[in-house]
């Protein structure tokens, strides 16, 4: 099969945008990104007072996909996925524009209802986010209508959609700018009475999965005005009250002012407090405290979709998980299989021993296990300052399963395995928060002394003992070898570990 044959792409033609990917395949039916092009369109403009696509948005959107279309063919893909959602589906003349798009662009859509629109949705979750055993709500906000999904762990238990778009519900509710509180309230109610009639029997999850341009503006706005600098924001979480004090200062500025707020696009502005609105109002619902982002939603189930239709990927697969997704990049790197997971084992034993008295949690240790297994990854670039490769591999890669901070703290913790100690003039250290930086801190002098009791990389210790005492930490090697080598390794590389735990590090054998 050649190189082409394994390029997919995807096209989302929407209430508000239209979205196209084109991804590249691989052997294992893992697939890359190759392109990403978003236009906004707002095809469902006016849609609600006249209940046709208008031809201003009409022609907008034949002119975004005779563009899409042409770039999808200069990589000369496999097949192309496409769907309209909610405005092409509700308009009166929805099925002419798609024979226009198929006469004009030589595009074929495939107009789909809010059920299947929700199955793309769910599609993408499960590829992103670790859903075993837990109540999930997932939500893809559009122009036109919201996907909402319940399911107990990969299990669904419903698919809805309800016409409550960002772009249908400014159109309909709010009028003035800047808005006026009696038309949030009307809005509001409207909003609660389609959710509570649809919705019947309650159904609670502490944590909301949501895609869509809403979801995604609100991760930047949040990020932003946090100060927060992740590589992306696929992943990253907002607690219901970050929610509700965005809302409250959208509602405060005229149109105007929206344009500058950070992490706010220009061609969102005017729909997003209703978009917002819907958010803050599905969390109080279903009692969320959490938004989780899914930044990728109905284009990345379109791929998927596709993988599976031309047999590029097994029909069922094998749920991700965290271990797993570290493991296959590790793998890509190359990495020292056994030098790594030797050190692991050591770090992990050692967290064990501390983790009562430090307060270290579970999600520690497994944050912990991932810098470990990846410490040496950035000798894929060079020996020579690998520490810092190891970084920036880690900060740009795709880990399944940790969020944007998560990510940002594993990538410091394996930074910090060797040379320099963590600085406040290391910028990618400063930018974390306190208790972060302690984290760093722990797990970070954990495993630079774990990495230096492996000195000659044979995984020599398999036996040590650990006594704490208010002043100091006893570590001793019980394995009836010489270890001379590995307690000079671990006596050089067990400063941080003083720093972090305040306490003076002894190190012995048998």
């Amino acid at each position: 099969m050649s190189i082409k044959s394994k390029r997919l792409a995807a096209i989302d033609i929407g209430t508000n945008s239209i979205r196209c990917i084109v991804v590249e395949v691989s052997s294992n039916g893992k697939f890359k990104m190759l392109d990403d092009e978003k236009a906004t369109v707002r095809l469902g403009e006016g849609l609600y007072r006249t209940g046709e696509l208008t031809p201003s948005s009409w022609q907008r959107a034949i002119e975004a996909l005779t563009r899409m279309k042409k770039v999808v063919d200069g990589y000369g893909i496999l097949a192309i996925e496409a769907v309209a959602t909610s405005a092409v589906r509700q308009a009166s003349n929805g099925r002419e524009f798609i024979a226009q798009v198929a006469q004009e662009v030589g595009l074929t859509v495939e107009i789909i209802s809010g059920e299947e629109e929700a199955e793309l949705a769910v599609l993408s979750a499960r590829n992103n986010f670790d859903m075993e055993g837990v109540p999930h709500v997932m939500i893809d906000i559009g122009g036109g209508s919201v996907e909402i999904i319940t399911a107990f762990g990969t299990h669904v238990e419903e698919l809805v959609s309800l016409p409550l778009g960002a772009v249908v519900l400014t159109e309909r509710f709010l009028k003035n700018d800047p808005v006026a509180a009696g038309e949030v309230e009307r809005l509001r109610k409207h909003i609660r009475t389609v959710i509570s009639e649809r919705f019947q029997d309650s159904f609670s999850a502490h944590c909301l999965l949501g895609s869509g341009g809403t979801m995604n503006a609100i991760a930047a706005m949040a990020m932003s005005m946090g100060k927060e600098a992740y590589q992306s924001i696929h992943g990253y979480e907002i607690l219901r009250s970050q929610v509700v004090h965005l809302l409250a200062m959208l509602l405060r500025k005229e149109l105007k002012e929206r344009r500058t707020v950070p992490g706010l696009n220009a061609d969102r502005c005017d729909i997003i407090i209703a978009g917002v609105t819907v958010v803050d109002e599905l969390m109080r619902f279903f009692g969320a405290n959490i938004l989780r982002i899914n930044e990728r939603g109905v284009r990345e189930g379109l791929i998927l979709r596709g993988l599976r239709r031309h047999g590029l990927v097994p029909v069922e697969e094998q749920p991700r998980n965290w271990r797993d997704a570290i493991m296959e990049f590790a793998h890509s790197c190359h990495f020292d299989e056994e030098h790594s997971l030797h050190v692991t084992r050591l770090a992990l034993w050692f967290f064990d021993a501390l983790s009562d008295q430090f307060g270290l949690g579970e999600r520690d240790r497994q944050i912990l296990e991932a810098a470990a297994i990846l410490h040496d990854v950035g000798y894929l670039i060079s020996y020579d300052g690998h520490h810092k490769h190891t970084y920036l591999l880690i900060r740009h890669a795709d880990l399944f399963g940790f969020t944007p901070r998560e990510r940002e703290i594993i990538a410091n913790v394996a930074r910090y395995h060797r040379k320099a100690l963590p600085k406040k003039k290391h910028e990618s250290y400063a930018r974390l928060a306190p208790p972060d930086r302690l984290l760093v801190q722990r797990l970070g002098g954990i495993l630079r002394l774990c990495d230096g009791l492996d000195r000659r990389r044979n995984s020599l210790i398999c036996t040590l003992e650990c006594t704490l005492t208010p002043s100091t930490c006893t570590l001793k090697i019980l394995d009836s070898v010489d270890v001379s080598v590995e307690l000079f390794g671990a006596k050089a590389k067990g400063d941080l570990f003083e720093i972090a735990f305040g306490r003076k590090l002894l190190l012995t054998s048998t």
